[in-house]
Formats: structure tokens, sequence, C-alpha cells
């Protein structure tokens, strides 16, 4: 296995073409592979079967394509030997990075023949005992092994050699030794040839990376050094975490585009296989390129093991929620743990994405914070729109970013939750001054944090600072959902209803795997968050008595602290606000007390549910049904709707013995004893 460097020029085409050096090297291992069967044959070569003559013309053709009249002693050396200075052939990344002896280049050359043109492969097929279209170890130790001393170390370089032992070249069958066949890995010899080839096996993400409003987050200490050893290549494990995998994920792929390094984004499965993380390696250092894994999200308080391509030459990034990965390597760590991004870079991102929108870009940066992957999402969404309509961008609204998130979010629903566009305004919102006020105040709170929190520097760097969470307790009916329609229509955005009974699982950590959906659903629709009868998830903890309560108390611990980074707007609902655990409540910027509605407020409530247009008997006295009926603005709703339902039946305006039945009806649905309406009516 002779690795003399020859001085004889090299065709200079390859620094164009990586197919040309490979087809040059399968041209000279054609013409070794000639020379090893006119040396077997050379007593019988008159008697040579016609299969056999026919390999030795294609072998043979083979090499005089690539090498012309020069003998084969010209070429003594290995392919490494044969690499033009400073141009770096995907062979010669795998050979350096994994420190692949001659050899080995030569054994993969061989094994790559058959995928090379199926002239080889019938050749393999014709020389293979069991007829398979590849090259044997037998055949290869012939080949590169002219002593018998030479074979000792032949198997060596099989068994305990880097190429094997990295799965680039695959020793296939069951028989002894020398029958065995060589193959290699998936796709590997399509990426030999320059051309970009990706295993089935391995998800590969493509879409556009995005670095826009990024530029103060790569000065950060552990960005700026993980930054610096990306573009050097060094030799470390990048972990990246945030509060989603995908935030991680994003941000680990524009930080490796910033640093020059080229990323290959992959999501690993939950069960990989144990090819895959050899496979994963071996297409990234043919590429010069650096893995970007976003690792699969654990149920329960299970972690994902960071230790996945610990033997990868060069960088590797791991994207994953906070806390649950754990690192269990020797490589050098850089850990980034994310934060939101600032109002100032949120600014930048908008006006970089959509520049025909700069005008509003602080609007756009305190309504809708989104990273800097989801906000490009969104303005190829609208350039696409206005362009297949015909329309100008100088034409794109704020209000045109907000339907594209819209859209976006509803297909992007997870279980247990319903997106709502609100129709409610204050008009239709019936309550004391004091909640109304309250409710004004929150909204508030979420328009002005630019001067307070980013001018004012009020709560500089604190988690959720962003966030606004209530909590609405009252009686069923007295429109604490209506509440939060209202708030979420002065804010111009959807209003998320979260399905308690989709969300809480008897499964252990089944409920948390929920919690965290709805919390990221919320965040990339950019909704407000509604949980009715919050008391199943944020009740009081209980005392430990088994499992179960253990992990209901990890639950509720998880649940505060994600309630308290979520950085839009919560609303708790209950109906009882001595069950919410105090724990939340201390946490609460707003506590709104509903009470059943008085005369005056029921009254607003009849005339608010009632419109301009309806026919009414003269009999009719909302005076009256204010007065004498003592119901919350649910039932009042109710019975408005069912009593014009009963009036158009019987083709008639609506009299007083609509309403009155209609009532009834809401009074025996509710379990409540009914009262006639007396003749005269005193006013309370």
């Amino acid at each position: 296995m002779s690795s003399v460097i020859n001085s004889v020029e090299m065709p200079n085409q390859w620094s164009d073409s990586p197919t040309e050096r490979l087809r040059f090297e399968c041209g000279i291992m054609a013409g070794r592979l000639a020379a090893l069967l006119r040396k077997r044959l050379a007593d019988d070569e008159k008697g040579m079967e016609k299969p056999v003559a026919a390999a030795l013309n294609f072998l043979e053709h083979s090499y005089q394509k690539v090498a012309g009249e020069q003998p084969l002693s010209t070429w003594l050396g290995s392919a490494l030997d044969r690499r033009q200075q400073d141009i770096y052939h995907p062979l010669d990344l795998l050979a350096y990075s994994f420190r692949l002896s001659h050899g080995e280049v030569d054994l993969l050359i061989l094994a790559g023949l058959a995928e090379e043109h199926e002239g080889f492969a019938d050749i393999f097929r014709t020389l293979h005992p069991l007829g398979v279209a590849r090259p044997t170890l037998g055949l290869a130790a012939q080949l590169f092994c002219n002593e018998s001393e030479m074979r000792t170390d032949f198997c060596g370089l099989v068994e305990a050699g880097a190429a094997l032992g990295q799965k680039m070249i695959i020793s296939e069958g069951e028989g002894p030794f020398y029958t065995r066949h060589l193959q290699l890995a998936d796709s590997l010899w399509s990426v030999l040839h320059g051309i970009d080839a990706w295993p089935k096996v391995l998800k590969r993400v493509t879409s556009p990376i995005a670095q826009q409003g990024l530029s103060q987050w790569f000065k950060e200490p552990a960005v700026a050094l993980a930054h610096r050893a990306l573009s050097k290549l060094s030799t470390c494990t990048i972990v990246l975490m945030a509060e989603t995998e995908e935030i991680a994920f994003q941000r680990a792929a524009a930080l490796a585009a910033a640093a020059g390094a080229q990323p290959i984004r992959i999501e690993w499965p939950v069960e990989a296989g144990t090819n895959l993380e050899p496979l994963l390696q071996l297409h990234c250092v043919a590429r010069n390129a650096v893995a970007v894994v976003r690792l699969p999200e654990k149920e329960g308080p299970k972690r994902s093991a960071i230790s996945i391509l610990s033997n990868c030459p060069g960088p590797v990034m791991f994207a994953t929620r906070i806390g649950s990965g754990a690192v269990n390597e020797s490589r050098p760590l850089i850990n980034i743990v994310i934060e939101r991004l600032a109002s100032a870079d949120l600014r930048g991102m908008w006006r970089e994405a959509l520049p025909e929108l700069s005008e509003d870009a602080a609007l756009l940066a305190a309504r809708f914070p989104l990273e800097p992957s989801r906000a490009l999402q969104v303005a190829e969404d609208l350039r696409f729109s206005h362009r297949e309509q015909g329309n100008d961008m100088a034409t794109a609204t704020v209000e045109d970013v907000a339907k594209s998130i819209r859209a976006r979010a509803a297909v992007a629903l997870g279980g247990g939750v319903q997106l709502v566009r609100p129709v409610s305004d204050w008009d239709q919102l019936v309550l004391p001054e004091a909640q109304r006020v309250q409710l004004q105040e929150a909204v508030n709170r979420l328009y002005l944090q630019d001067k307070v929190l980013d001018d004012w520097r009020f709560l500089e760097g604190r988690r959720g600072s962003r966030g606004v969470r209530m909590l609405f307790a009252g009686p069923p009916g007295t429109g604490k959902t209506l509440s939060a329609e209202v708030l979420a229509k002065a804010l111009d955005m959807d209003l998320l209803l979260v399905d308690l009974s989709s969300v809480v699982s008897k499964w252990i950590g089944e409920t948390e795997k929920n919690l965290a959906e709805v919390f990221e659903t919320a965040e990339r629709a950019k909704a407000v968050l509604f949980f009715d009868e919050a008391d199943s998830l944020f009740g009081k903890r209980t005392d430990v008595s088994d499992a179960h309560d253990r992990y209901a108390n990890l639950e509720t611990a998880y649940l505060l602290s994600r309630l308290e980074r979520f950085d839009g707007l919560a609303v708790l609902a209950t109906n009882l606000r001595q069950n919410i655990d105090t724990a939340f409540t201390r946490r609460l910027e707003f506590i709104i007390e509903y009470e059943e509605p008085g005369y005056e407020q029921r009254l607003a409530l009849w005339r608010c549910h009632l419109p301009q247009a309806v026919p009414l008997a003269d009999d009719v006295r909302l005076e009256e049904l204010a007065s004498h009926y003592p119901i919350v603005g649910g039932l009042i709703r109710n019975a408005a709707v069912a009593a014009a339902f009963l009036a158009a039946a019987d083709q008639s305006a609506i009299t007083k013995d609509h309403f009155i039945q209609a009532i009834r009806r809401e009074y025996e649905k509710a379990g409540k004893a009914y009262r006639e309406l007396p003749t005269t009516i005193n006013r309370h």
C-alpha cells in the first residue's frame, strides 16, 4: 500500500470540479484492478471467458480515459498524494478530519466504484462468489497487499481503522472475513462528487435563515465566544437553550451563518438508530459544515442527553428547551441561554424585514415581538400576497402583518386551544366603573411598555416584565369571558381559549407537555391567553401523599414559572377566588372581582342585548324585567335571544310573555326558584 508522492502534473480542472478529481481516482483504481486481473489470468489469457475479457476492456478503457498512454507505475501514490495545494476535496476533508490512512482512502474509492458506474458494479458481481455487485474484502486484499505480512496489516486496517469505525465504509455479509463486501455510507459518494445529496433518514431543515435584529445579541459574551469558535471551526459543543426548541434552533442557525460556518440543520428523531450519528458526522465533515441539531422534546421530567456527535471534529450545536438537556461529554462546552430581544432590536428587526413599514417599526415591535425567523416568514407572506394581487408593497399596513400572524397561528394550533377573533368592544361590556378602570389600565400597561420599560427602564432585566397577568373572579355569567374578549379587541389581538379538559391529563408528565404547547401557541399567535375555570390548573397545591401528588405539584410549579415568563396578556377566570393558589395571586398584576349586577347594570344589560331594530310589543317594560329578575348578564343574553326566537315562531313582536317564558327556562336551567312577575314592580 504505497504512499510514494509523484511529481506528475495533475489535471488542473480539479480546482473547478470535485467530480473530475473523483473520476480521475476511479480511473486510476480501474487501472489497478485491470493489472490485478491480468496478473491472475496471465497463464490462461487465451482461454479467458468473455465476461472477464469484457471486464478487462472496460477497466483498461476507464484508465486510459484519465491517464492516456502513461503507465500505471506513474501513479504509485494514494489519492491523498495527488491533492492540489490549498484545494480541499470532500475526500480530503474526510481523510484529514478522521485521520484516514492512505490505504483507507484507497479502500473508500474501491468501495465507491460500484456507485460510479454500472460497468464497475457488473465486474464486482462477476467476481463476487455470491453475485453481489460490490467489491469483497478478498478482492481488496489482493489489490492492495503484495506480501503475506501485509494481509495482517490489512485486517487491522479494516477492523480498527477509522473508515469502517466511522462507518464511511460498511462491511456487509455474514460469511468469512474476506468474502464480506464493501459499500459506502448512504449518499456519501454523491457528496464526494460535490452533489448536495442527503440521506432520507436524516430530517434536514432548509428554510431561510434570519439574522435581522440580532446584531446586539451576537455581541453578548457567550454568543461572541461561540461566534469565534465557529469561525475557526474549533472542536467544541455549543448548547443554545430557550423557552422553546424552535427559538433555540433558529438562533443557532443564525449564529452559525453569521460566523461564516455552513449550518446543516437537523431535526433529531426521538428514537434514533445507531447509524444516524456517524452518518450525520460524515455528511457534515465532507461538506465542511457545522451540525445544528434540534433535540427532541422529552415528555414529563425526562431530559435529552446532549452526548451525541461527541467524536465529531469541529463544533457541534444543539438547540433545546431550557432545563431539558443534560450535558454528558468531555468536549469544551459553550452554553447560551437565550432571552427575548429588546425593543430596540425588535424595531431594527422589523425595519430590516419590512422596510416598507419602517415608520411603524416601533408599533410592530410593541405588538408583535416575534423571533427574526417568524418576522421573515410574515414579510414573505405579505410580499407574496401583494404580488399576487398586483399591489405595491408600499400599500402594506400593520393590519396586514396582524393578518399574516393570525393565519399562521390558526394553521399551527395545537390541541386543547381555540383561536377566536374578538368582536365585542367596550360598549357591550356592562361593569361598574372600578372594574372598567382596571381593564383599561391593563390595556395601557401593554401599550405603554416602550416608555415605561424601555425609556424609563423599569423592571430592567426581569423576565416576563412585558407580560400582564390578570385574575377574573366571580360567579358564572358576570362578564369574565366577555371582558377577556373586549381586552383582546382593544389590543387588536385574537383570544386564545384554553380547553382545560384537553390540557389536564391523568398521565404523569402529560399535563406539563400540554401546557408548554399552550403557551407556545399563545406566543406564536400573539394572542390573549384565557384560562376559564382555572381552579383545576391554578388551584392550591396539596400535601404529598403519593407520586401523583408530587407530580401534580411539579406541574403547578412549572405553570407558575411559565406564567411568570409569559410576555403577553394572560387571563385566569375562576368562580371562587379562594381556590386559587396564593403563589399565583402574588404574581398577578390585576385581580378583578365580578359581582352579580344590580338593578342599573341589569337594565343596561337588557338594553345592550336587544338590538335597536328589534320589534318590542307595547307591554314590554325592561325596567320591570331588570327589577324583578336578579340574574347575571349571561342569563340576560340567553333570555333575550330565546325570547326573540319565540316571537319569530309566533310571527309577532317580542312580548312580555315571550320574555317571561324565556327567563323561566333560564331559572330552570340554573336550578333556581322562579318567581312570577307581579303587577306592581318596586325597584331595588
